[in-house]
C-alpha cells in the first residue's frame, strides 16, 4: 500500500511539473475575479504580444495633498504580470512632497531614484534606517515594513520602483487614521493627538464622522 501510495504521488508531481514545463505564463483574464493565487489565465488563442508590454509609467499627476504621484505597473494594469511575482512603478515627487508611511503587505519594494534627491526609510519596532539618496542610488524596503520617501531637494524627484509581487497592495497610514468613518474623538484618544487637528486632518482625507453622534 506504501508504494501505491508513493508512485501515486510521484505521477502527480511529474504531471504538475509536466504542466509546469509548457505552461510558461498565465496572462490575466481581468474579467474574471481574482484569487488568492491570481487571476485565471486568458485563453492562450487571445493572448497577443501586447500583453506583456507596458508603456504607461508617465509622469504622475502630484495636484493633490502629497504633492506627489504614483504611477503602477501591476497585474491589473499589465497583465502578462499574472503569477510572477513582479510588477513595477514609477514615483514622481513634487518640490517640498513626501509619500507618507504605508506598507505593502504582499511584497518588498525596491526603488532606484534617477531624478532629485529624496531621503527615504523604514522601520521596525526596534530601530529606524532611513538614507538620504540621489541619482543612481537604490534603496530596499523589506516586505509589510511601514516606509516612505520625502522629496529633500530643490526641484522635482523621479523614481523607479520593482515589487516582489504582480499585485503589492498599499495600506498609507494617513488614509488609515484619517480617511474614515471612526469619530475624531475616539481617534484624537487613541493617537494622543488634538481633536481639532483630527477633524482637519479627516477633512483633508475625506474621513467622515469628524463630529461623534
Amino acid at each position: 500500500m506504501k508504494k501505491i501510495t508513493e508512485i501515486i504521488f510521484l505521477l502527480s508531481l511529474l504531471s504538475w511539473t509536466s504542466y509546469a514545463a509548457v505552461n510558461d505564463f498565465c496572462v490575466a483574464d481581468l474579467k474574471a475575479p481574482d484569487g488568492p493565487s491570481g487571476y485565471p489565465c486568458k485563453p492562450i488563442n487571445e493572448v497577443t504580444a501586447d500583453d506583456f508590454v507596458f508603456s504607461g509609467l508617465v509622469e504622475g499627476n502630484t495636484t493633490n495633498p502629497f504633492n506627489a504621484a504614483l504611477t503602477s505597473a501591476f497585474v491589473t494594469d499589465f497583465p502578462g504580470l499574472n503569477s510572477l511575482g513582479i510588477s513595477a512603478g514609477r514615483l514622481d515627487i513634487g518640490k517640498g512632497g513626501s509619500i507618507p508611511m504605508h506598507t505593502h503587505p504582499g511584497a518588498t519594494e525596491l526603488l532606484i531614484l534617477v531624478e532629485g534627491e529624496i531621503t527615504a526609510g523604514f522601520m521596525t519596532p526596534f530601530h529606524l534606517y532611513t538614507k538620504a539618496l540621489k541619482p543612481g542610488d537604490v534603496i530596499v524596503f523589506p516586505q509589510g515594513q511601514l516606509h516612505f520617501q520625502v522629496n529633500s531637494g530643490n526641484e522635482k524627484a523621479t523614481a523607479f520602483l520593482a515589487f516582489s509581487s504582480a499585485n503589492p497592495g498599499a495600506q498609507l497610514l494617513d488614509l488609515l487614521l484619517f480617511g474614515n468613518s471612526l469619530p475624531s474623538e475616539i481617534i484624537a484618544e487613541t493617537t494622543f493627538l488634538d481633536v481639532e487637528q483630527v477633524k482637519k486632518l479627516k477633512a483633508r482625507f475625506g474621513g467622515i464622522g469628524i463630529v461623534s453622534s
